[in-house]
């Protein structure tokens, strides 16, 4: 197996929130770790080498932020296989599959699991390097969202059952008249409703508790009047 060739420094890999990034790079050859545990180093990455995914489970290290290169035939579990659990675990840790077996099923098989890109082996430095910083970015935005969804849901349990059927027609688009008729209740109580729910789930206008109510699992937007 051919060693992946180690490139220069790019200064633009070198931003401060991808250095706290951790790399996890899961090969069963030595030499493709050492040789990407260098370039990730040359970049001003933070790297973290695995002999195989049951390593890397054992070392309790994916839910750090960062991202995944991950070798798809591996002895043990797979690639596609740690993409799999990682999924439907929940885990959306973003995955960079570099192999030097890939076949157009296995490719188009990672792409619609959400794999950031699959490289074959020996890769371009810079082509490697990019594909590891857009997937440092999407790691960095799930997180973002998953705060801002974390936050909303805290926000949400301190409505009350009416007001909360209010927010959720308030999010339909429905106008105070329309609420109050569906609901049994006068404009004046759908207004002081709507006032309480934009005062404690911190809204200052409308838009943002749109945002607020998209921010929300769908799953849990058809029973939040529950």
């Amino acid at each position: 197996m051919q060693q992946i060739q180690i490139g220069k420094r790019t200064s633009s890999m070198a931003r401060p929130k991808e250095e706290r990034a951790l790399v996890l790079i899961v090969d069963d050859d030595a030499r493709i770790r050492e040789a990407l545990h260098e370039l990730m180093l040359s970049a001003g990455m933070q790297p973290a080498c695995f002999a195989s995914t049951r390593e890397l489970l054992d070392a309790e290290v994916l839910d750090q932020p960062g991202c995944l290169i991950l070798d798809v035939r591996m002895p043990g579990t797979s690639g596609l296989d740690l993409q799999h659990q990682l999924a439907t675990g929940g885990n959306p840790k973003p995955i960079i599959f570099l192999t030097g077996h890939g076949d157009i099923p296995m490719t188009v098989q990672a792409m619609k699991s959400g794999a950031v890109d699959f490289l074959i082996k020996p890769a371009r430095d810079q082509t490697l390097l990019d594909a590891v910083s857009t997937a440092i970015e999407r790691d960095l935005a799930q997180r973002a969202c998953a705060r801002v969804t974390e936050r909303t849901l805290e926000l949400l349990e301190t409505l009350t059952p009416r007001e909360r059927e209010v927010f959720q027609e308030v999010a339909r688009g429905r106008v105070n008249k329309q609420i109050a008729y569906d609901l049994g209740i006068s404009v004046v109580t759908v207004k002081l409703h709507r006032g309480k729910v934009m005062r404690k789930m911190q809204a200052a206008s409308i838009g943002e508790l749109f945002r607020a109510w998209e921010s929300i699992p769908a799953e849990m937007r058809t029973t939040s009047a529950a």
